[in-house]
């Protein structure tokens, strides 16, 4: 605790930080909570998208086996363009995924399996979903650092704040309520030595 004033004005400045102090708490609490159900939020969704990922894979395998020729369907989808606009959550600014600019070549059907038009439509979902999910893991790590501040801001009023401007007050009222009785103290004995150079003269 560092050292502090015995005066009023520090006595009023201390109960000012402490209603200061408590009026932001329940925010912060607020916050936290807010942060803490979209990070779950969060998990629940990446976890989602990459259960979506293995079933398509599991999918896109069990026809793709039948074929003996190998393709690369890269050569056919190309990812150029990432749209990102800018959300808020709990006050934390957080990339939105928009869209996906795509190229598609268009196979030429003679030279190519029969299957290849659902190989690129596959592999341009498989494209999509590993960019959602790198967003969506950004946003989740931008929210964690966000929860892990405000987490460090609640215990430092709830844990230092408050407490130390409490025990300020504390111990200014003390020192003032010892001013004040020696102060009466001092009164009583300075009208008791009047009282008696009056009655002595």
């Amino acid at each position: 605790m560092g050292r502090i004033k015995h005066t009023k004005n520090e006595l009023k400045a201390q109960r000012d930080a402490l209603k200061r102090f408590q009026r932001f708490l329940p925010t912060l609490h607020l916050k936290k909570q807010q942060l803490q159900v979209e990070t779950r939020n969060l998990d629940v969704r990446i976890e989602g998208k990459l259960k979506e990922e293995e079933d398509m894979r599991r999918q896109l395998s069990s026809w793709v086996q039948f074929f003996s020729e190998p393709v690369d369907l890269t050569d056919y989808v190309q990812l150029n363009e990432i749209h990102t606009s800018t959300g808020n959550i709990a006050g934390v600014n957080i990339p939105v995924l928009d869209d996906l600019g795509f190229t598609v070549e268009i196979p030429d059907l003679l030279r190519t399996p029969p299957w290849i038009d659902d190989g690129i439509r596959v592999l341009k979902q498989l494209i999509q979903l590993r960019v959602e999910m790198d967003i969506l893991r950004r946003q989740q790590r931008l929210l964690n650092e966000e929860l892990r501040r405000t987490t460090q801001r609640v215990n430092l009023f709830e844990k230092v704040k408050i407490p130390e401007a409490r025990e300020h007050i504390r111990v200014i009222r003390i020192f003032l309520g010892d001013e004040q009785t020696a102060e009466v103290a001092r009164a009583k004995i300075a009208k008791g030595k009047s009282v008696a150079r009056e009655e002595a003269a």
